[in-house]
C-alpha cells in the first residue's frame, strides 16, 4: 500500500550547501591522497556547486577544488554570466577566459604541479591532455576509482527530493494501469509512461523500458514494435529526475490471467526482493543486499536466469555508486539510496523484475521510496 506519511518539504539548496559539499570533496580528497579534484560540466559539477551550462562545448569549464585553497572555477568568460546565477557561485571564486586566451595556463596556477587530482569521469580528454601539457609533473585518477561515494550519501533535503522522485514514479505506474496494454505496440505504452512521468512533476524522462513477452527476458529492451498480446507478461521499467534526483522502478504486470508458473515465478521474484529489502541495514556490506535477493531465486532453480547485479545507486543521475553486488564491501551507510531489483529472464519467453528505490535510516531499518503494490497486477 502507499505510504501515508506526510510528504517531506523540498527546498531550494543554498550556497551554503553548496559550499559543505565542496567542502567534502575536498576533505576526501586528502583522506585519498589526493591534491584536489577538478570536476567538469556534468553531474557533479551540478552537485557541488548547482551550476549546469545551457551547452557544453569545446571551451574548457572547470571545477578545481584543491587543498588548502577556496574553490575556484574557471568558465569561459561569454559563460561567467551565468555562472554567476548559480546557487553555488557565492561558495566560491571565478575566474574566467576569453576566447584566443589558453585557458590551461589560467588553470594551472591553480594546481600543484606534482599533484594527483581526481577528474570526473566526464571530463573531455582534449581538457585533460592539455592540462598535463601544462603541468607534465601531474597526474590523475577518476572520480569513481578515487572518491566513488563523492555523491553516495544523502542528507535531509536530498532524501526529500528522492522521495518526492518516487512518489511521482508511484503515480505514473498508478495511472499506466489504467490504459489498454492488449493490441498496442510497446512504444505506445512507453510513449504514455513519458507523459504521465512528466505530468507527475518530473523534468526529465531517461528511460521507458516496457518488454512484452519474450522481450521482457531483456532487462534493458528498448521499447519496440511490437504488439502486446493477451497472455503477455510485460516488464515496465521507467524513471527520470523530479527536483533534480532521480527516480527508477519497475513492476511486471500481466495482460489477461496468467499462467501457474508466471504467478509462481512472480512471486519467486516479489519474494526475493523483499529478501534483499530486509538485508539492508547501517553497517552490512552492499554485496549482502544482492546475496539476500539471488539466495532466493538460486535456491528455488531459477539462479542462472538471475543475469544482473541487484541494485545501483541513484542521486542526481539514476545510475550512480554504490552498487548491489558480489565483491562489493563497501558498507551501508544511512542515506545511501539505492535500488533493489532482482530478476528472472526465461529466454524466449517472458521475465519478471521488481524494483524499488530505498536507503538506510539511523534507527537501523530499510526505508521504501517506491510503495506502489508488488503483487501481479491484470491489465487490459
Amino acid at each position: 500500500m502507499p505510504s501515508t506519511d506526510a510528504p517531506e518539504e523540498v527546498v531550494p539548496f543554498t550556497a551554503d550547501d553548496y559550499r559543505a559539499r565542496m567542502a567534502r570533496a575536498v576533505e576526501s580528497a586528502a583522506d585519498a591522497g589526493l591534491a584536489g579534484v577538478l570536476v567538469a560540466p556534468g553531474p557533479d559539477l551540478v552537485y557541488l556547486t548547482g551550476y549546469q551550462p545551457t551547452a557544453i562545448t569545446e571551451r574548457l569549464t572547470v571545477l578545481v577544488l584543491a587543498v588548502g585553497q577556496e574553490p575556484v572555477l574557471v568558465v569561459p568568460t561569454l559563460e561567467a554570466p551565468d555562472a554567476e546565477k548559480a546557487a553555488g557561485a557565492a561558495a566560491l571564486t571565478l575566474r574566467d577566459w576569453t576566447d584566443g586566451k589558453d585557458p590551461y595556463a589560467v588553470t594551472a596556477p591553480l594546481l600543484d604541479a606534482d599533484g594527483r587530482f581526481g577528474v570526473s569521469d566526464n571530463a573531455w580528454a582534449m581538457h585533460l591532455l592539455g592540462l598535463q601539457q601544462a603541468l607534465p609533473g601531474t597526474s590523475y585518477v577518476s572520480l569513481t576509482e578515487a572518491l566513488p561515494m563523492l555523491r553516495g550519501v544523502k542528507d535531509a533535503h536530498e532524501l526529500a527530493r528522492i522521495a518526492a522522485a518516487g512518489a511521482a514514479a508511484d503515480q505514473a505506474y498508478g495511472e499506466i494501469l489504467k490504459v489498454r496494454f492488449a493490441g498496442r505496440r510497446e512504444t505506445d505504452v512507453a510513449a504514455d509512461l513519458a507523459r504521465l512521468l512528466m505530468e507527475s512533476g518530473h523534468s526529465q524522462v531517461d528511460f521507458t523500458v516496457v518488454g512484452s513477452g519474450p522481450n521482457g527476458a531483456n532487462p534493458h529492451h528498448e521499447a519496440g514494435d511490437r504488439v502486446i498480446e493477451r497472455g503477455d507478461m510485460v516488464v515496465l521499467d521507467f524513471g527520470g529526475l523530479k527536483h533534480g534526483y532521480g527516480s527508477d522502478t519497475t513492476r511486471t504486470v500481466h495482460v489477461g490471467e496468467p499462467t501457474d508458473e508466471e504467478r509462481r515465478v512472480h512471486d519467486l521474484v516479489r519474494e526475493a526482493q523483499q529478501a534483499g529489502f530486509e538485508a539492508v541495514r547501517p553497517g552490512v556490506a552492499c554485496q549482502e543486499v544482492d546475496r539476500a535477493a539471488r539466495k532466493v531465486i538460486t535456491d528455488a532453480g531459477y539462479g542462472e536466469y538471475f543475469i544482473h547485479r541487484t541494485g545501483h545507486g541513484i542521486g542526481v543521475t539514476t545510475h550512480e555508486p554504490p552498487y548491489m553486488i558480489e565483491g562489493e564491501e563497501l558498507p551501508i551507510v544511512p542515506g545511501m539510496c539505492f535500488s533493489v531489483e532482482p530478476g528472472v529472464y526465461l529466454p524466449g519467453r517472458f521475465g519478471v523484475r521488481i524494483e524499488d528505490i530505498v536507503t538506510a535510516t539511523e534507527d537501523g531499518a530499510g526505508r521504501r521510496f517506491n510503495n506502489t503494490p508488488h503483487e501481479m497486477a491484470i491489465v487490459e
